[in-house]
């Protein structure tokens, strides 16, 4: 059968669009959904164009088929399902192409003179004879090799979108897909179309399976109805479940498959068969487990209990002595549930410490840990995000690593370097801001323990839980099995703060008091009626209020935290508010991925990029932008880092950020809008845990009904997982 190009003439009750992109308004690198400004053929004005591609450069010529639309807010567009791009063929065009960013190293001032060397013919030159490409000015050995490299590249996207669009895929898919397989895609997609649920977050089943009915794979194929459960027991594992009750998933599986549960309970079997998926309890009913997490949770347990079991690494301390020694050494006097706190730890193998803000968890760590060195005992400490670690260094004086940097992540491998062969040389590790940890991590890391070594886990079980599977810190101290020190009394200076004292309320279920105080406090209620006035109430208090009344830097001191990303009152939006209002710039910037970069703007990394050595969530500052060498500099705790302009799908502004993003962190002031718009994410431990973030300001913004209901909604969403019940089987007390 011969496929159509679907762009070649538009299906029933479409247009066909053709033209030369002026202008890139957005384009997203994660999606590919771009706004263009078009010259198109038989149109005066520019037009604007919306669709995906998985890459866009002004100067490239573009054939669109859709349909007209005329949006509300921004007027009539062409809405395109299917673009396809194709290389510029006018001199004008071809100069804005290169001169666009695509290639590095190659800005408007190369692209001009490459142009003015070479004409039309430069395309085929950097193909045929990219040697020739030394004869323009500037451009050396290095600089040809990068041309030529992103050329291919190109060439190669372009083939395989071709194939995709014949069957079916919508160019916003098709660039997914593209950018998890690369050159594998078309052979991939034709072996098995149902990886694409598993492997690429945002394709669901249902994209998959319209494929795979195109390739004509039948609907009770075998391997479609495996693929069905496993993408089933993935959905769960990505709202924090490490397995299902078998009920739960031969529901969701029939619902997702559409077929009779019988062939449902065939089709599991198999996968048990193979040991993609394990059966075993759940809570006292019979579950169903994605093999790598029910392994890492039984680890976890095994591992812990192989640490509680052997002989303290260090010689009996007299606690009698060490006590006042500490006291004497640090000016503090430790209150009777600190001190037994110590006391435990300094005759334990294994111990947990949790307790909300202002209860004395710092003081005790810092207790143990100096009474420890002074023992010459061997220290490690570690916490799971860089922003984390640095506040345990700056608590503790000693050097803290992120968890992935501890246990020496090779990022070619993607492995670890220290684990169960080559594990960590300690006496005592210190994990801080456990809540934070998943399975997975936490079985990396305890796999690098030495049998011989102590462990100190450290965290506050009221707040958000990991964004991976599991719920380590809770399982742990919910099954009874491991020693923990529950510190719930707040201290008098700590009891001073309203942070403090509002945190407290919040966490048991009271609503904090939100009326006007009297004179200056830590927290304050700012009341906006509605997503407008909250807007333009945070946007004043980061830029004037706060800074001249308590003297903060509006951008590096004060943090905006959203409960969601999207929506009005989201830290998308409020990003481009606090922006234009904290940095416009008219000088160099550059605009990529949907945002604008300047120096001067607040930038947080949103992936782990480890040869760069910055990580998720680490926030720097624009030092500078280079258009003709297509880079941007950001500093990262005085560190400069270069980003290539293709390389910024991994900055996003930070003016603000979600709740979720700042676990681990603390800022001098926070912002935190609450509006019942954000009903579906109002939790307490959300806000409990936006709160505690505020070092020596929190301003809540917005509606107290939206405060109410956060404080009263204790997230109803139960994980499922069994490290509790595996605790109990190696550690029985």
């Amino acid at each position: 059968m011969r496929h159509r190009d679907p762009t070649s003439a538009a299906p029933p009750g479409s247009e066909v669009l053709a033209g030369l992109v002026e202008r890139i308004t957005f384009h997203s690198a994660e999606s590919g959904f771009c706004v263009l400004r078009l010259k198109a053929r038989g149109h005066r004005d520019l037009v604007t164009t919306i669709g995906h591609a998985a890459t866009i450069s002004a100067g490239e010529w573009v054939t669109a088929s859709g349909a007209w639309v005329n949006d509300r807010t921004h007027g009539l567009q062409f809405r395109a399902r299917f673009l396809k791009t194709s290389a510029p063929s006018s001199l004008e065009g071809i100069e804005k192409y290169l001169g666009s960013g695509m290639v590095r190293g190659i800005g408007p001032t190369y692209a001009r003179r490459m142009v003015k060397h070479f004409g039309k013919d430069v395309f085929d030159i950097i193909e045929a004879a990219p040697e020739r490409l030394r004869e323009v000015d500037g451009i050396g050995p290095r600089r040809a090799e990068r041309i030529t490299s992103a050329w291919a590249d190109q060439k190669v996207i372009r083939e395989i979108m071709v194939f995709l669009h014949q069957h079916g895929v919508g160019t916003a898919r098709a660039v997914r897909i593209f950018k998890t397989y690369g050159t594998d895609a078309v052979e991939v997609m034709s072996a098995n179309p149902y990886r694409l649920a598993r492997d690429i977050r945002g394709i669901g089943f249902r994209t998959a399976d319209l494929i795979a009915e195109r390739l004509g794979i039948e609907r009770t194929a075998t391997i479609r109805l495996r693929a069905g459960i496993s993408y089933a027991l993935s959905e769960a594992m990505g709202n924090g479940h490490c397995g299902l009750p078998v009920a739960d998933l031969t529901a969701l599986a029939v619902k997702l498959l559409e077929v009779p549960e019988d062939l449902i309970g065939t089709a599991l079997d198999l996968e048990l068969a193979d040991g993609t998926v394990i059966a075993d309890s759940i809570a006292g009913t019979p579950g169903i487990f994605l093999g790598g997490l029910y392994h890492a949770e039984k680890a976890i347990a095994e591992r812990l209990q192989r640490i509680s079991a052997g002989p303290l690494p260090w010689p009996e301390i007299d606690a009698d002595r060490a006590l006042p020694w500490i006291e004497r050494r640090t000016g503090l006097t430790l209150a009777e549930s600190q001190a037994e706190a110590i006391r435990l730890a300094l005759r334990s193998k294994l111990l947990v410490v949790t307790g909300g803000p202002g209860v004395g968890k710092t003081t005790i760590v810092n207790s143990i840990l100096r009474i420890l060195e002074a023992k010459a005992v061997k220290l490690l400490l570690c916490a799971p995000t860089g922003r984390a670690a640095r506040r345990m260094s700056e608590a503790t004086g000693m050097e803290a690593r992120t968890i992935h940097r501890l246990l020496e992540f090779d990022p070619r491998a993607f492995a670890f370097k220290r684990n169960l062969e080559h594990p960590l040389e300690c006496d005592l590790l210190v994990v801080d801001e456990s809540s934070m940890v998943d399975v997975l991590l936490m079985q990396s890391l305890l796999n690098a323990v030495p049998d011989d070594a102590a462990l100190l886990i450290v965290g506050d079980i009221d707040q958000l839980p990991s964004v991976g599977p599991g719920q380590v810190l809770a399982d742990i101290i919910a099954s009874g099995a491991v020693s923990v020190v529950r510190l719930t009394e707040v201290f008098r200076q700590a009891a001073q703060s309203r942070i403090i004292t509002s945190a407290h309320r919040i966490n048991r279920g009271h609503i904090p008091d939100l009326a006007k105080p009297a004179g200056d406090t830590d927290f304050y209620f700012v009341p906006a009626a509605d997503p407008e006035q909250a807007v333009a109430r945070v946007v004043q208090l980061v830029r004037t209020r706060i800074p001249q009344r308590f003297g903060l830097d509006p951008i590096r001191d004060v943090q905006v935290l959203c409960p969601m990303n999207r929506g009005g009152v989201g830290a998308r939006s409020l990003n481009i508010e606090l922006q234009a209002a904290l940095n416009p710039s008219d000088g160099n910037k550059v605009e990529r991925f949907g945002w604008t970069f300047a120096p001067g703007d607040k930038v947080m990394q949103i992936e782990n990029d480890y040869d760069k050595e910055v990580s998720n969530g680490d926030i720097g500052y624009v030092d500078g932008v280079d258009p003709d060498e297509g880079e941007l500099v950001v500093s990262f705790d005085g560190r400069p880092v270069t980003f290539g302009f293709g390389e910024l799908d991994t900055l996003v502004p930070a003016y603000a950020t979600t709740i979720h993003k700042s676990q681990g962190s603390e800022y001098p002031a926070v912002v935190i809008p609450i509006l019942t718009q954000h009903y579906a994410m109002l939790q307490r431990n959300l806000l409990y845990t936006g709160v505690t973030r505020g070092k020596k300001l929190v301003v809540l913004v917005g509606q107290p009904k939206a405060v109410a209901i956060a404080v009263k909604n204790v997230s109803s969403q139960r994980r499922w997982s069994k490290l509790d019940e595996w605790l109990t089987v190696f550690l029985p007390g």
